[in-house]
Order: C-alpha cells, then structure tokens, then sequence
C-alpha cells in the first residue's frame, strides 16, 4: 500500500537569539493509510515539532514530506490551509471550543471554510455528533458540556471533513482516568472505521492504544515498533 505520509530527511531549526537550535534532525518516517500511530517522547525530543509539520501547521527547514501524494513542504501559507482543512482533522488537548457556538455549529465549522451550504453542513454534523455519542447534546453550548463531551465535540468537528488523517494532541490530557478511556474507545472506533489516527502523548497506557509506537529523542527518532495484531488478517 502507498504511504499516506512520506518525510524525507526533515529537519527544523528555530533561531534563539545569535543562535540556532536544531528540534528536528533529519527524521524519515512512512505512514500508510488505516494506521494507528502514537508518537512519543520527552519534553524537547521534537514531537511537538514534528506534529505541526505533519499537519501542515508549520514547514521543514529543509527535506521532503509528501502528503497524499503532494509535496507539501513548499506550500504557501494559503495552499497549506486548504490542505489542513480537506486532509487533517485535528484534535487538541485543549478542545480549542469556540465558547458562544452549540456543539452543532463548532462540528460543522470546517464545512465553512470548504464552502459547504448550511443544509450539508447541519446534515453531516448531526450524523458526526451521533458517531461520537453526542445525539442529545447538538444544541449545547461548551460550558454546557464535561470535559469528555467537549472532546467528543472537537473529535466530531476532526472527522467532519473526512479528512485523510485524525492527528490528536495528548487528546485526554485534560481529562480524568475514566473519561479518558471513554475517548479511547472513540480513537480506536474512529480507527476501526478506517481512519489514520496520529496520536502525540507522553502517557504509555494512551499510547497502547496505537498498533505502532515511533519514540522520538533529540529530534531524531529512536525507536519504531509495531504491535502484532492478533485480529488482523
């Protein structure tokens, strides 16, 4: 199968004063469509980095990353934004809610910005908020919600666009011990429905999730491993 995410040799330098600091170090790394990946490592090992690359919310300093087939690391500013909004569903630790907005509206946001009309957009976050549990909710606003049904919502507003990857920010940081496997449960329904599922998290029980672990360490990727899927076939 074809890789949905192919990096080349990437690296990424930020300037700190007179000097400059290398995050990333020329990382190659091959992600094939329908995985479920957790990316990890210590604070200042890159990951963070390395997550805003993949979803196109920053560039290389130099080496490849092809996306589906488009090289996205030259992009502008503008291409970059429709890539995001048609290819990545984004989940944060945070939420990321906008506060005056129902559960409805904030699902159905990157609709909006793909030009879809009012009725596909009401249509298709009804049938998301449904997939995620939140049936009863639609008309909510955030402060009207838990922190796992607000996460349930920026999961729901991840998949509306059918994007070709769900990239997830230490998506149960926020959240208690039961809430979180609650939202585990979802990433690995969400998975099993055949979505690309990135996960970024430092916690090793949320990590066991994902069927391959990538550790990275001072911007450069120290381990990979895949589990064996006793369901695959």
């Amino acid at each position: 199968m074809a890789s949905l995410i192919k990096i080349r040799n990437i690296t990424r330098d930020f300037p700190l004063g007179q000097e400059i600091v290398k995050v990333l170090k020329g990382i190659d790394l091959d992600i094939k469509k329908g995985e479920y990946v957790a990316l990890m490592g210590p604070s200042g090992s890159g990951k963070s980095t390395l997550m805003n690359l993949l979803g196109c919310l920053d560039t290389p300093t130099s080496g490849s990353y092809e996306l589906n087939g488009v090289d996205v690391s030259n992009l502008t500013d503008d291409e970059l934004a429709e890539i995001r909004n048609k290819e990545i569903g984004f989940v944060f630790q945070t939420f990321n809610l906008l506060p005056r907005t129902t559960a409805l509206d904030n699902v159905a946001l990157p609709m909006i910005y793909a030009g879809a009309s009012k009725t596909a957009r009401e249509e298709r976050a009804t049938e998301v908020l449904k997939d995620v549990g939140l049936a009863d909710r639609m008309d909510h606003k955030p402060n009207q919600l838990s922190g796992g049904q607000r996460q349930r919502v920026a999961v729901g507003r991840a998949l509306v666009n059918k994007p070709s990857i769900i990239l997830a920010d230490e998506p149960t940081g926020n959240l208690d011990s039961k809430t979180s496997v609650e939202i585990m449960n979802l990433f690995d329904a969400i998975h099993k429905a055949g979505n690309t599922v990135i996960l970024v998290t430092h916690e090793e029980d949320i990590a066991e999730h994902a069927h391959r672990i990538i550790r990275l360490r001072d911007g450069m990727v120290e381990s990979d491993t895949r589990k064996e899927m006793a369901d695959n076939t």
